[in-house]
């Protein structure tokens, strides 16, 4: 069968290992072909029974009780999305706060810990929140951002990196898999030529969390930041996770001091003191229906395995690439996204000029993608409830559209 038959997608389906896994969201409409699973992952049926035990039993029944099991669930969570998707160590992760002020705190932390140093690396196409961020602290501390004009579709490479290096440096900071191309980034090699110049390296994981085999402790990643939403289907505005090498704990020191940081917290002390350990890095009470949700949400990924989800995720974008080669790329299209799968995450970008117009034009027939300034239409490619059928009727639609 040809590779542009609907039986061909039909056929990938049936050989997928992780098809049953489908079942275990809420599809209420078998006919939406959702492919932003990248901006909202799907609702997990556990998810709906967790937050009913939740609300019903720990709160409406056990109430002010309960907070002896869910003291501890930001770093509890935390260590399940350590072990399964970041390759990084029990204590090392917490769920606390949006990604935004979770970027705030590392940020600072890593300019205090390099005093004498006030430049900042990033790229001009990083996500705009971690811009708008760097931008703010450097204005507040007289720190300058040093920025990457890198390839928009390549992404930042280590040998555009290397030339803006130097010992004025304190701190490097990118995205693993940029948002709008789904470019991945060397994170090894850039942490290590950081290291080389004594800056710490700071990695956003948004996109990569949950849909790339990523292995914080093996690349010696200093700092790391992402959503929980996405992939990781945590729902919307769940709270964000960061990590802090556990070699670094305790030696630096985040801005926004608050009693869940505290050491001794209910002794209610006079003076604030961090705790020692990965605890330092949250400030209020946190969000309990949403770590309980979280918490269901990487079970899943936990239970499918990330090498796994990795494959598929690499199996649906080199589908949808062949899709784009034989069917968009001689009307007009570009492809917005690295060809090499070692080079991208779980997303593809469709660039053509009037790509507003199509992403509109789509969502009205049924097919969800998101757009994305100036040109592209993002297909999130989810591999926990993607299908290739998926892949193929959304690209087939857009094919039709854009004649």
């Amino acid at each position: 069968m040809a590779l542009t038959d609907r039986s061909h997608a039909e056929a990938l389906d049936a050989l997928d290992p992780l098809s049953a896994y489908r079942t275990r969201f809420v599809i209420d409409d078998p006919d939406l072909i959702y492919l932003d699973s990248n901006s909202l992952g799907r609702l997990p049926v556990a998810t709906e029974a967790r937050l009913a035990r939740t609300v019903r039993q720990e709160w409406g029944d056990a109430l002010v009780r309960s907070w002896d099991q869910w003291l501890d669930l930001p770093r509890r969570v935390g260590d399940r999305i350590a072990r399964t998707v970041l390759g990084a160590e029990p204590g090392e992760v917490v769920v606390a706060d949006s990604t935004t002020v979770n970027f705030y705190k590392l940020v600072i932390a890593a300019l205090d810990a390099r005093p004498d140093r006030r430049v900042i690396i990033t790229d001009v196409d990083n996500f705009p929140t971690d811009r708008y961020v760097l931008e703010g602290v450097a204005a507040a501390r007289g720190a300058t951002v040093r920025w990457l004009e890198a390839d928009v579709v390549a992404g930042p490479q280590l040998v555009d990196v290397v030339p803006l290096l130097g010992d004025d440096v304190a701190l490097v900071t990118f995205s693993h898999v940029a948002y709008r191309s789904g470019a991945r980034a060397d994170m090894a090699a850039i942490t290590a030529a950081a290291h080389e110049v004594g800056a710490l390296a700071l990695w956003d994981l948004s996109h990569s969390a949950g849909s790339v085999p990523v292995s914080l402790g093996q690349s010696n990643v200093d700092l790391a930041i992402g959503c929980t939403y996405k992939y990781l289907n945590g729902g919307p505005g769940s709270p964000a996770w960061l990590f802090v090498r556990r070699s670094l704990q305790g030696g630096l020191e985040q801005p926004i001091w608050g009693w869940f940081g505290q050491r001794d917290q209910f002794t209610m002390g006079p003076a604030y003191q961090a705790e020692g350990d990965i605890r330092a890095f949250l400030s209020g009470t946190p969000s309990v229906l949403a770590l309980a949700a979280i918490d269901e949400g990487v079970a899943l990924v936990e239970e499918a395995g990330i090498t796994a989800v990795a494959e598929k995720g690499r199996a649906l974008t080199d589908y949808a690439i062949a899709l784009y080669d034989t069917w968009l790329a001689d009307l007009g299209f570009l492809l917005g996204t690295p060809r090499d799968p070692e080079r991208r995450g779980a997303h593809i970008s469709i660039r053509r000029a009037d790509a507003d117009v199509l992403c509109t034009a789509l969502i009205g027939v049924g097919v969800v993608p998101d757009f994305r300034r100036p040109d592209a239409i993002r297909l999130g490619l989810a591999p926990l409830t993607t299908r290739f059928v998926d892949v193929w009727q959304g690209l087939a639609t857009l094919r039709e559209l854009a004649k």
